[in-house]
């Protein structure tokens, strides 16, 4: 199978799950500009760096954006990140709703920093109002970076797949 043949098949199997990522895949202004690409994801970890570079020591937590405010989990990282935030430490989420709403609330009513490293998606979480920190991004790669290089140690609450993820990649790194 040439590649002309292989890459029409693969289009077929896009176009038939995600007709929308047709046009998006076969335009070639996508690829030509991957060379300007990495003067913004230069300029994410630039701006993060600088800010996070700031905090002081800092703790992770990790949770579903899913949980609700009267779930038990959500009280219990409110009352983690209180903990945290009294010893002086910093708190770092993703910055989005449910356990990262918690954590952030928690650290900011303790009168801690409360970071929230939040990413841009579409029809996604947007940031929550508790983080008195936020940095925006717009990779993964970038964000996943400085949950882990400014943390001291890392909180894992109950999530779906983006919390396994990142507790693998953090298991991975330690």
């Amino acid at each position: 199978m040439d590649s002309v043949t292989l890459c029409d098949y693969f289009l077929t199997l896009v176009s038939q799950c995600r007709p929308h990522y047709v046009s998006f895949m076969s335009d070639n202004n996508f690829i030509r500009e991957d060379p300007w690409r990495i003067f913004r994801i230069m300029a994410e970890f630039v701006d993060s760096f600088q800010t996070l570079s700031q905090a002081g020591p800092a703790v992770t937590i990790f949770g579903s954006a899913r949980t609700k405010p009267k779930d038990k989990y959500y009280h219990a990282a409110v009352e983690i990140a209180k903990g945290l935030a009294k010893h002086k430490l910093a708190v770092i989420t993703g910055g989005g709703p449910g356990i990262m709403e918690a954590a952030n609330k928690g650290a900011a009513h303790a009168g801690g920093k409360s970071i929230g490293l939040n990413i841009e998606l579409p029809h996604e979480q947007g940031g929550n109002k508790f983080s008195n920190v936020p940095i925006h991004f717009h990779y993964f790669f970038a964000r996943k970076v400085c949950f882990v290089k400014y943390s001291l140690g890392f909180v894992f609450m109950p999530g779906g797949f983006g919390t396994l993820d990142e507790f693998f990649e953090v298991l991975t790194l330690v």
